[in-house]
């Protein structure tokens, strides 16, 4: 008899093939870490140091905090860094609540015109509203210029309603019937028994909706006329790419960057995209564990 040929990914990797992996990650990890250190090391370093380098700073030489100091001491980034904060907290707990609701809703095979319901959801995946009638339906409801318009046009996501749902359907309906014949009511099933087998699937769309609404930018553009009511992605669109000045910083010439000279514009500039991403870098890992096993088992699954 021959002994069974094992396909080929069931194979223990040589070292050459150990080898070439090992490098194609390295390549890619210093493609993506290369970038977010230049641009952390060049918002820290002072003004000499810019200088000398001609721009961003790839090499170490010196340390300062002035850049954020004076951005964090008052004024617009601050005032936005706290209307994006606020913007994502409300925006993902109202969104997350809507989607598990329409979710849960959808995946009951008896629940009020599911399969229409379910059809314009699946229609939103193939025709958008497009960006006049979704602007003239936000001026008309009197959304414009304050921040409901950056949370309520957008607050369902129907992949991530498809995926909840998905998720839902595939919880063994005996735990549901027996919870019925207990005498729970839809909300006490949706609260006892499919939250909390759902927390992985949740974490993921939580994370879904929390970047979206942080890295958010072309909503506000719209709807937003007034500067004070920025969100942080606005400031860094207008102050870094524009390269417009920071209404409140100090100008470059009159400001101390805490080692005896002046904070560079350049570092105040990074310091702003340094703000921007790293509450994001800072979160993703208390939910990566859940990423991988919430999207699989959401959309493979049924």
């Amino acid at each position: 008899m021959t002994a069974a040929v094992r396909p080929a990914w069931d194979e223990a990797p040589t070292r050459l093939g150990q080898a070439v992996k090992a490098v194609v990650v390295g390549v890619v990890l210093l493609a993506v870490l290369f970038p977010l250190w230049v641009v952390v090391l060049t918002s820290v370093s002072p003004s000499t140091a810019i200088t000398e380098a001609g721009g961003l700073v790839v090499v170490p030489d010196g340390f300062t905090l002035g850049a954020y100091a004076e951005l964090l001491s008052g004024g617009t980034v601050t005032r936005s860094v706290l209307v994006s904060t606020g913007i994502t907290v409300v925006g993902t707990l109202f969104s997350v609540v809507v989607t598990l609701l329409a979710a849960y809703g959808l995946s009951r095979p008896g629940s009020f015109a599911h399969r229409p319901l379910l059809f314009v959801v699946l229609l939103t995946f193939l025709f958008g509203p497009g960006l006049i009638p979704t602007y003239l339906l936000v001026q008309s409801l009197g959304l414009l210029d304050t921040y409901a318009a950056l949370v309520l046009p957008g607050a369902v996501a129907a992949f991530n309603l498809v995926v909840l749902r998905s998720f839902f359907m595939n919880i063994p309906q005996d735990l549901v019937d027996s919870a019925r014949i207990d005498g729970a009511g839809d909300f006490r099933v949706l609260t006892r028994i499919v939250l909390p087998l759902s927390k992985g699937v949740t974490a993921v769309i939580a994370l879904f909706y929390a970047v979206g609404y942080w890295n958010a930018f072309f909503n506000a553009f719209l709807y937003l006329n007034s500067t004070d009511k920025w969100p942080l992605q606005l400031v860094l669109r207008a102050y870094v790419l524009q390269g417009q000045p920071i209404p409140g910083a100090s100008p470059a010439d009159s400001t101390l960057d805490g080692t005896g000279g002046l904070v560079a514009t350049l570092a105040v500039k990074m310091a702003v995209v340094v703000i921007a991403v790293v509450p994001v870098l800072l979160v993703y890992p208390f939910v990566q564990k859940h990423f991988t096993k919430g999207v699989i088992v959401g959309a493979i699954k049924g």
